[in-house]
């Protein structure tokens, strides 16, 4: 007869295989995009960027998520807040429960913005070290969240930075001025022909910071692509580096068959123990790619 611990994990690893296997799109109810962040704003409502949106800003969407299931029963868009600012290649977005406002990265300018939830700037922003300020442009900016714990924001960019072998994870205080700097290894691409990178950090509830790392492969034929997704969880502390513990992989491809084909972007917390993605779909690329969302269970050690 099972234990009570034995019920509970197996209905753990049975949500986690089902959702795992079941992205979703709601191409309905949101325009195609290149949707590139997402961030919890509470009582079901989310913040979405588009790297490339005509300018800068987000979307405000509401979903309705069954734990039980594992699923998104519904999506609502409410609208894009826009800056009326040109785009600057929104990457990320995180929100800070204090003052309301949601926080944006631009890997064009390299620099992280603060908005009201109408789209318009405060004239706030981080005070964004000169290493990130040269980043490649390319490769810069690309991973945003804020931990409302303890009260910080993480940044870090896309590749390490010119001149580094690691990769920098700088964290700044509610005054927006930089803290502690974490170095942290990135894995090191499948092979020469996977683009590959960190696209998301996200800090969780309990203390855990998560790092989302991709590797895509795109043959001349786009039949056979396939993304290679690993989600890490570190714990910052004292420490300058950063040891990693794999939480989450899995792959998604194309070929005669699948269309499931993910570069997954975004990420963020929608509650505690679930963990909610969004991929970049190059504005549902000749029709191969879909603005897919997935839902899956949080592993911890």
């Amino acid at each position: 007869m099972m234990n009570k611990t034995m019920i509970t994990l197996m209905l753990a690893l049975w949500s986690l295989a089902v959702s795992a296997q079941r992205p979703q799109r709601f191409h309905k109810q949101l325009p195609a995009g290149n949707y590139s962040g997402i961030a919890a704003l509470g009582n079901g409502h989310y913040a979405l960027v588009s790297d490339k949106s005509e300018t800068d800003g987000f979307f405000v969407v509401r979903m309705e998520i069954d734990t039980v299931k594992g699923r998104i029963t519904s999506l609502e868009n409410e609208g894009y807040r826009s800056s009326g600012l040109p785009n600057r290649d929104m990457e990320a977005i995180c929100y800070r429960p204090s003052t309301n406002t949601v926080f944006i990265a631009g890997e064009k300018d390299n620099e992280v913005y603060e908005y009201q939830l109408d789209g318009q700037r405060t004239g706030r922003r981080l005070e964004m070290p000169e290493t990130f300020k040269q980043a490649d442009h390319n490769y810069g900016i690309e991973s945003l969240t804020y931990d409302a714990h303890s009260h910080l924001f993480y940044v870090t960019s896309e590749h390490i930075l010119k001149g580094d072998s690691l990769l920098r994870i700088q964290t700044f205080g509610d005054d927006l001025l930089p803290r502690q700097e974490y170095l942290y290894r990135a894995d090191k691409p499948i092979s020469s022909k996977h683009i590959f990178g960190v696209s998301e950090l996200c800090a969780l509830d309990d203390g855990r910071l998560l790092v989302l790392e991709r590797q895509i492969r795109v043959p001349r034929m786009k039949i056979g692509a396939s993304t290679t997704i690993r989600i890490y969880e570190t714990k910052p502390l004292d420490e300058m580096f950063l040891q990693k513990n794999l939480v989450k992989e899995f792959r998604t491809r194309i070929n005669l068959v699948s269309r499931r084909f993910a570069n997954y972007e975004g990420l963020c917390e929608p509650f505690p123990g679930w963990l909610l993605l969004v991929a970049d779909s190059q504005n549902r690329l000749k029709g191969y790619l879909r603005d897919w969302f997935l839902l899956i269970a949080d592993q911890k050690e």
